[in-house]
């Protein structure tokens, strides 16, 4: 009791009907209550003393540590109706099994004999090709005989050309010879017609003079004429020899031409071959669509397309598929703030669901059920839910993660930190400062294992 007021009433109370209140007022219930309260406060001051790993938690999920091993879906690449089935929910397939079959929807593919055709106008054109390229060849045959003909007409034309020029080069001197013996003549002539007028020549001298004159005359005549006619020649002969030249030129010029048209007709031909060899592909490759097959080994999970003769588009994801073999990671978001604490190959204890543990966040060595891992990555850029994503890889130092783990599956993570007292982690906490930074060079609580 207290004793507060003035007025008391402990003379009309008799303490011993009382137990309780006759303990209360007791002097030994007080010394042990000193004695407690000593004890607590002694262990919450040897408590405040004792290490504390500072630590940073995260909600997370399991994943897979390879992008090619989470689960996927497979899709179309062309659009299609669903003819058949082949595997069912939950069915396991090996890479390159058959999933589901197709058939064409659309028009330009739907003739049952395109490939077959496809081929046929291939080897047409593949045959007008080779007809071109004989053609030109039979072109360039033809050019080579002109060239060779062209210089042997040439080289007989000149040869002519050249007896042209020694004929006349005889026929003047010929000439020469006939004016010179015309002169001659002549002279002895008009000399024998002046010895015939002073009497000292007979008349059948002058008649002999005369006739050999006329003679020479009829000679030189008939050189001038022989003369005339070498050059002529000659000029006929020069213009023989452009004439062949002008005519090979032109026929070869022709022939030329005949060969670039066949050979443009030959690129035009081929062009048309190069188009239908990749339309001829792209349909081969298109008939081997129509079979949807596994990409990996792995379990079929949900299938996303239904039914039979349903109509699917380009791209559309018909079932999901789980990789059979997959490395396991957890996948955890941390805040900004803390984002500069964290390091590769940093310590993380996991803590999954659905397997029992018992979890001291500050003192890692006595919880219970949590699994080791390690820091594997750290994104450079922020998730759209304003945290950091963090991947966590398994501890290889330590026991294996249950086999029975499921991607998907929610885990509880903790990055272990810097071991400091409670006291400091209370006065952290309170001031709402972030964990303490430390170098990985220096030893810390890193390399410890916990069960």
């Amino acid at each position: 009791m207290l004793n507060i007021s003035t007025n008391s009433v402990k003379i009309y109370i008799d303490e011993n009907k009382y137990s309780t209140l006759k303990l209360v007022l007791s002097k030994s219930s007080g010394k042990v209550f000193l004695r407690l309260l000593s004890v607590f406060f002694g262990m919450l001051l040897i408590l405040v003393f004792l290490p504390w790993t500072q630590n940073i938690q995260s909600r997370g999920n399991l994943t897979t540590l390879r992008p090619d091993q989470r689960p996927q879906s497979i899709q179309s690449i062309i659009a299609g109706r669903i003819e058949k089935w082949y595997v069912q929910e939950g069915d396991y397939v090996n890479k390159g099994d058959t999933i589901l079959f197709i058939s064409e929807v659309k028009e330009a593919y739907l003739d049952p004999n395109l490939l077959g055709r496809t081929e046929d106008q291939l080897k047409a054109k593949e045959m007008a090709v080779n007809s071109y390229m004989e053609k030109v060849k039979a072109l360039d045959n033809q050019i080579d005989a002109l060239v060779q003909t062209s210089k042997l007409k040439l080289e007989q034309a000149k040869n002519k050309y050249k007896q042209a020029n020694l004929k006349v080069a005889s026929d003047s001197i010929y000439y020469q010879a006939s004016e010179n013996q015309f002169v001659t003549a002549e002279t002895q002539f008009n000399r024998s017609q002046t010895l015939y007028d002073q009497g000292l020549k007979s008349l059948t001298e002058l008649e002999n003079k005369r006739v050999s004159m006329q003679k020479a005359e009829a000679a030189f005549i008939e050189a001038e004429n022989k003369l005339l006619t070498s050059r002529n020649e000659v000029i006929n002969a020069e213009v023989e020899l452009l004439s062949i030249e002008a005519q090979y030129r032109d026929d070869i010029a022709k022939a030329s031409s005949d060969k670039y048209t066949a050979m443009s007709s030959m690129y035009d031909a081929e062009a048309v071959v190069t188009k239908l060899q990749n339309q001829f592909m792209n349909y081969s490759v298109r008939n081997g669509m129509y079979y949807i097959t596994a990409p990996q080994d792995g379990y079929i999970t949900k299938a996303l397309q239904s039914g039979i003769g349903e109509t699917i588009k380009e791209g559309a994801e018909i079932v999901s598929i789980m990789p059979a073999k997959y490395d396991l990671a957890v996948e955890m978001y941390v805040r900004p703030i803390d984002l500069p604490l964290l390091h590769k190959a940093e310590n993380v204890r996991i803590q999954f669901d659905g397997w029992p543990a018992i979890v001291f966040s500050g003192w890692p060595n006595t919880s219970y059920g949590t699994y080791g891992g390690k820091v594997y990555a750290i994104d450079n850029f922020i998730s759209p839910n304003g945290l950091y994503r963090v991947m966590v890889a398994p501890d290889t130092s330590e026991y294996a993660w249950p086999d029975a783990l499921r991607v998907g599956a929610g885990t509880h993570s903790m990055v272990l930190l810097k071991d400091v007292p409670i006291w400091y982690e209370l006065w952290r906490q309170i001031n709402g400062f972030p964990p303490d930074y430390y170098d990985l060079d220096q030893p810390t609580n890193s390399s410890k294992k916990y069960d």
